[in-house]
């Protein structure tokens, strides 16, 4: 029997993996509804609540998918806009997004907060990301050969230059994707602040590789919720300006997708 080195299999295996679906596979059921090509996946379920708080309860469909919500705004059906979450984590919102993507999601636009690495980005602030470093163990799964974690540059630049039209300063940086909020070290804090790296988050390298895996665009704005740039934790959750904020990144939001058509 002809030997077969270890690194010679792990990389067939490697490459078996690149092309093969999983067994369970995202599908609409027949009872699911068709879903317009913008999403807006919001993170957090105070701004979800907030967005929803803009019409009647009769004008929205809503659908209760267990873990999440998909709440279909007026409108025609193939345009109508979605808002989906909320999701806490990668695995949760990639789950929730396969699902989104399956009803015919082909925009996401990813809402949600951040904890600051670098002084000049402070509670309150806005931040598009331009990529991710990803410590959550969902986007390993996602096989996208060796292409950067980075949201869509196009959707990214539509989203820049709508806050900026509208007078809002925006940050733009790399952010660090973790599973382990309790595990921000210092030192980890340190080495992502040597690297450039604006802000931490649990979801953004995750939803960012399986748009890429899925051929779909996302681009992705960000709240500054806490502060941890000098090794202590400032928190904003509470802060009237911090909700203002907030609440202003989801108006923008709903502001700029529906305007784009489809």
């Amino acid at each position: 029997m002809q030997f077969v080195p270890s690194t010679v299999m792990t990389l067939a295996l490697a490459e078996q993996m690149e092309k093969e679906e999983g067994i369970i596979q995202p599908r609409k059921g027949k009872k699911d509804p068709d879903v317009g090509p913008d999403l807006i996946a919001v993170m957090t379920p105070e701004e979800l609540s907030y967005l929803l708080g803009h019409y009647n309860k009769g004008e929205i469909r809503s659908h209760d998918y267990g873990f999440f919500n998909l709440h279909q705004l007026p409108g025609k059906v193939n345009t109508r806009l979605s808002l989906s979450g909320p999701f806490v984590g990668a695995p949760q919102a990639v789950m929730g997004i396969e699902k989104m993507i399956a009803l015919g999601a082909r925009r996401v636009w990813a809402l949600g907060w951040c904890g600051s690495l670098q002084a000049g980005l402070t509670i309150g602030d806005f931040l598009v990301p331009t990529g991710a470093i990803s410590e959550e163990g969902t986007s390993k799964h996602y096989p996208i050969s060796n292409r950067p974690i980075k949201p869509d540059a196009g959707l990214s630049g539509l989203l820049e230059k709508f806050l900026k039209n509208k007078g809002h300063t925006v940050k733009k940086g790399l952010v660090w994707s973790t599973d382990a909020p309790y595990r921000e070290t210092p030192s980890k804090v340190k080495e992502y602040q040597r690297k450039q790296v604006m802000a931490v988050e649990m979801e953004m390298s995750a939803l960012m590789t399986l748009a890429i895996y899925r051929s779909v665009k996302l681009a992705a704005l960000l709240v500054v919720s806490d502060e941890l740039f000098d090794l202590n934790w400032r928190r904003g959750f509470s802060d009237p300006k911090f909700k203002k904020r907030s609440h202003l990144a989801a108006d923008l939001l709903l502001g700029l997708v529906p305007s784009l058509g489809a």
